[in-house]
């Protein structure tokens, strides 16, 4: 293939309900959108971080400087496009895995759909359709966090995440479990919101039976997670200290986490995000598909990731409903607790004309041949 265009588009979509976790509280799904335009075909993608740098060390507008100044100059430089060919082009830029995860899925998408083939062929999926859990954010009141509950298991979710931090953690879990029994399938999302020091406090989740505890700890410190797995019987779970399959091997070897949440925007991609999942099912390790609020346009490629032999625990990737009123694709819609996996070319979604007009901000070209 060979690079024509590069468009930036930033949309911004209400949620239909504030989303609230230990780094803060979302009222929208501010970012941008990544359209790549080549001679036989083009491909979209969406950039997973929010405005402000608070999940991680990127954001919208950085990513934009780094995409237009420092990665899309190598990527145009090359004789021959094609997605293998990215990551070597783009090595030489320390970090920014976010950006160069948006660049690549939208080189994909295009290089996929010339061929013809939906990317869930591609990566080696083994379902048509995935299970889906929900993510509760924390809430004013222990009546409002089992209202919400009631009403995503009404919906079908067959696995419930509860985002915790300090002062909202035991009782919220210990609540869920009076109501609805030992039987659901529970784990908790701490977002680096605690310390080593919390490890006696931790423990008392182990008394509730969940699936994991998700980075309790502050990222990259796999030692003090494997120091604090060694006191809980509740599972660790990696996310943000997790950036590539160098890193998920180094993590089970040290025992850090039992559990692996993959995030392909958070990784580089959607080829490392393949090379972790299968890093951690070589070792009998559990992955599951993590979220970022995403759209149509990243929900549709993480539910083929999810669909691939490892993921064998229900991920993030909910019904478009979940957060917004109206997506910028043909909506996901949940039945009987699962997701369908796009089997369209490429991602298999493209956005709705009407829809990206009207949540579009601003649209303006990153790069043109």
């Amino acid at each position: 293939m060979k690079l024509e265009r590069v468009e930036i588009v930033h949309v911004a979509i209400p949620l239909v309900t504030p989303f609230r976790t230990s780094f803060g509280t979302m009222t929208a799904k501010d970012t941008f959108l990544l359209r790549v335009v080549t001679d036989r075909a083009e491909g979209w993608s969406e950039f997973a971080a929010d405005p402000e740098p608070l999940y991680c060390s990127e954001f919208v507008a950085g990513a934009e400087i780094v995409l237009r100044d420092f990665l899309l100059p190598r990527v145009a430089a090359l004789p021959h496009l094609t997605t293998a060919a990215l990551a070597p082009a783009m090595a030489k830029i320390k970090g920014h895995e976010l950006a160069k995860a948006a660049l690549e899925t939208a080189v994909l998408d295009a290089e996929l759909r010339s061929y013809g083939m939906p990317l869930a062929a591609y990566l080696g999926a083994v379902r048509d359709r995935v299970p889906a859990g929900v993510s509760v954010g924390i809430k004013n009141s222990l009546p409002e966090l089992l209202d919400d509950v009631e009403r995503y298991l009404a919906e079908g979710y067959v696995r419930i995440k509860l985002k915790i931090e300090p002062g909202w953690d035991v009782e919220p879990v210990r609540a869920v479990r009076e109501r609805f029994g030992d039987g659901l399938p529970l784990q908790v999302d701490a977002n680096t919101a605690y310390t080593l020091a919390d490890a006696e406090h931790l423990r008392r989740l182990d008394a509730f039976g969940l699936l994991l505890i998700e980075e309790p700890l502050e990222e990259d410190n796999l030692h003090a997670h494997a120091l604090l797995q060694q006191r809980l019987a509740t599972p660790v779970c990696l996310d943000e200290s997790l950036h590539h399959a160098r890193d998920t091997a180094s993590a089970i070897a040290m025992d850090a986490c039992r559990v692996v949440n993959v995030k392909p925007a958070r990784v580089g991609g959607y080829l490392e995000a393949r090379r972790v999942h299968d890093v951690a099912h070589a070792h009998g390790v559990p992955v599951w598909c993590g979220g970022m609020l995403e759209t149509g346009i990243g929900r549709a490629p993480n539910l083929a990731l999810a669909a691939l032999p490892g993921f064998t625990l229900p991920g993030d990737t909910s019904a478009s409903s979940r957060y917004f009123a109206e997506d910028l694709t043909e909506p996901f819609v949940l039945r009987d607790g699962h997701l369908p996996v796009p089997t369209g070319p490429g991602i298999g979604v493209e956005p709705r004309p009407d829809a990206l007009r009207r949540f579009t901000r601003e649209r303006r070209d990153l790069y043109t041949a």
